[in-house]
Order: C-alpha cells, then structure tokens, then sequence
C-alpha cells in the first residue's frame, strides 16, 4: 500500500494536508495544524533532514531548529508511525500517552536520587504547584480551558471551566485549577491576575512575584493593584487576608483558611501576535516588559530552572510571522528557540478550543504540563533533621539574647548621657 502527501495551499495562512491511499482510493484530510510547512525556509530543513548522516549542525539556523522541533511535535502528536503517514486527527497517542501519565501522577513520582538521599527524606508537599504569570489578556485563562479540555477529558466529552469570572484580567483573586479532575491529583495550576505593561518595572510587581515564591500562594488569595481600592467597598482588615464588615464576601472571598501552596514551577504566558505586532510598529515597550517579566529575579531562585515559556496567539499570525515572531521574543528574553517555550494555539479564529483543529497544540500543552513537574520534582529540598532544628532554635535563642543585650547598652547609654548632661549643667552653674 502505498501513500503519497499533498501539500495545498488554501491561503497564505494557512495550508491543508491531503493524504491519499491509492489502494482503497480514500482521501482523509487533516486540519491545517502543520502551517509551519509552507514556509520558504522549509525546504531547506526537508533537504537536511534527508540528506543522510548526520546535519552539519553550524548549518542549523535558528528558523531549522525551529522546523526541527515542530517537526519532532507533529511526529508524536500525530500519532505517526514509522515508515508510514499513517495520521490520527483525534486523540492521538502521543496526547493519549501523556494525558494517562498526568492522570496517574503523583507529587514527587519524578524525582532524581541525587545528592545521596533517599527520597523518604525530602520534603515532597502532597500536591505539586504551577503558577501561570502573564500579563493582562496575554491568554492565561484560554491556557486553563484549553488545559481542561486537554487533561480534564472524560471519554469524548470535552470540558472547559472558565478561569476568571470577571473577564479581561480584571480578576482580583488567585484561582487553583485541579485541571485533571482527579480526587488523586498530584498537581493543581493557579491562575493569576495580570500584570500591565507599564508597570511591570515597579518595585510593588516584583515585591509581589517574590511573595508568591517565598511564601507561597492559596485560593482566592488577593491580587489587589493601584487603584482597586476605589472599585472595592469599604472594609476592615483584620489579620492577613481575612476582612470584616464586607457586604460581598460572596463575591470577594480572600479567606486565608485554604492551604497555601509552594510554588514550583513557573509558567510565563505572553501574547506572541500582541507583542509581535506592537514590536513591528516600532514599539519595543511590550516586548522589553516581557523580557523584565520572564528575567525577574523572583524566579532565579535556581539558574537552572527557568520559567516555561507559553506563546498563545490573540489574532491569526501568517506564518512567516508565527516565526519571526517566536524568535524575536525568545532571543530577547534569553530562552532557547526550542528549549523550554510552547507555541500553543488556545482559540482558534471562530473562538473554539484548539484541541481538534490543532492536536499539536493540544500535545504541545500536555508536553508544557509534564515539563513543569519535571522542574518541580527536581526542586524539591530535604526535610530538616533534628540537628537543623536544634541549630535553628539555638540561632533563635542567641539571637534573643544579642537583641536583649543591645536593648540594656541602649537604655544604659542614654542614662549615662542624661548623668553627663546634668553634670555638665551643674559645671556652667558654677
């Protein structure tokens, strides 16, 4: 039985694949997912790819690594098998694969024996963390029902839960998103409020990041800006995030009684057409905040983990601008073109999910999830022995004493000055 490929270019867009079997004459048609194909540079990948041997790899420009990594997306998450064209447009087993993986993961199932400790010694939290950071209308909630629709499947019915009520980033609150639906889930995403361009400079955002990383972030937990307070009742504040006198705590629920969870993976969600478009018309503002955003330095805690970068799409790019686009924005905030970024469709152009018309998207987010507890896994640390807590109280204790050794020189010192005050009074009397 023998295959043949045709390639038919619908618009400049976009393009539709038509696979053909000579032998039963049926023709199936594969949605225009693999839109990275009629780009001119990719000939030049096809010729490398099939040259034989190995590629000279200085011949691997970024636009080829690029082809070659979407390439190795479209061979998995097309279900292709090996000699053959053979492709399976829905629930394909590459999705299939690491959707049971996700589905049957627990917190710390990834983890490395390294540094010689068993892992009864670390401290693994029951539930593993990704937070999604972005900036305002750059696609954190479409990643988060394209997520459930994605993982959250039961059977052919399609799921998607809308991660913020209040629509275009103005959501005041931390949203935990269990996306598996699974009462055994070792993981949970959280949604965020987003950031402005402007403002991304200023102290109170990084303050904020560094908050969320240090001390961890719970449910409905406040994400209150400049300005917010004049679009909020009056209130009291009492405590941390607990607030009485509130006609709407219905509607603004920020009870510190949730768990709060370490954050251990970052996920940083940019609007590639927004920031593409704005950097064309010379307007480099955008991209620079995105830059500031993914190098902030609440997320280098370790140089080795850094953030995953998310580039969703608000408007249809050509493809010489997808990219165009990608490039630019991952050299300019300093991630490998093929390493640790996701280029994921979550709406397509009549506003549905992705899933169907684009599988790659759908492979591509369900790869970005398992790289995320892969960083997670590895980020855990040991649990502290009895000698570290004997050390930290004594440090405690040592540092009670030295405090109350300073507060005794402070109040000795100002008696002894208020004696050589009078003294000296007494001397000018005379």
């Amino acid at each position: 039985m023998k295959n043949h490929m045709h390639v038919c270019n619908v618009s400049s867009d976009d393009e539709k694949i038509i696979i053909s079997d000579e032998s039963s004459r049926v023709i199936s048609s594969i949605e225009p997912y693999c839109w990275w194909r009629s780009a001119a540079e990719y000939d030049e990948y096809v010729k490398l790819k099939f040259e034989g041997g190995l590629p000279d790899v200085s011949r691997l420009t970024p636009r080829i690594r690029v082809f070659k990594e979407l390439e190795r997306l479209a061979l998995v998450a097309s279900g292709t098998t090996a000699g053959t064209h053979e492709f399976h447009s829905h629930y394909s087993d590459g999705v299939n694969e690491l959707r049971h993986k996700l589905l049957t993961y627990r917190s710390g199932d990834f983890w490395m024996p390294t540094g010689g400790i068993s892992k009864d010694n670390m401290d693994i939290p029951p539930v593993a963390t990704i937070l999604l950071v972005g900036f305002s209308a750059s696609g954190k909630s479409s990643l988060v029902n394209l997520m459930y629709s994605v993982l959250g499947r039961s059977g052919l019915v399609p799921f998607a839960q809308t991660s913020s009520s209040s629509g275009s980033g103005r959501t005041k609150l931390l949203k935990e998103h269990n996306v598996v639906r699974s009462l055994h889930s070792g993981f949970c995403v959280y949604d965020s409020r987003g950031f402005d361009y402007n403002e991304i400079g200023e102290t109170s955002v990084g303050e904020e990041l560094s908050s969320w990383m240090s001390y961890g972030i719970h449910q409905n937990q406040k994400c209150l800006r400049s300005g917010d307070l004049d679009d909020v009742p009056h209130h009291d504040f009492v405590g941390d995030d607990m607030h009485d006198d509130f006609p709407t705590m219905s509607k603004y629920n920020w009870s510190s009684n949730f768990v709060r969870r370490t954050v251990n993976c970052v996920m940083v969600v940019a609007n590639m057409a927004e920031i593409y478009k704005a950097f064309k018309a010379g307007d480099t503002k955008l991209i620079e905040a995105a830059r500031q955003l993914f190098c902030s330095s609440a997320f280098q805690n370790c140089d080795d983990e850094k953030p995953i970068l998310i580039l969703t799409h608000g408007d249809m790019l050509s493809t010489e601008e997808r990219i165009e686009a990608r490039l630019k924005i991952c050299g300019c905030v300093g991630v490998s073109e093929t390493t640790g970024v996701y280029d994921i469709v979550c709406l397509t152009e009549y506003g549905f999910l992705a899933e169907e018309s684009d599988p790659i998207s759908a492979y591509a987010l369900a790869e970005a999830v398992y790289r995320a507890l892969l960083i997670s896994d590895r980020t855990h640390l040991p649990k502290k022995t009895h000698q570290d807590w004997a050390l930290l109280v004594l440090s405690w204790i040592v540092c009670f004493i030295a405090s109350l050794f300073a507060l005794i020189a402070e109040i000795c010192f100002k008696l002894g000055g208020r004696g050589r005050q009078r003294d000296h009074s007494r001397l000018l009397m005379k």
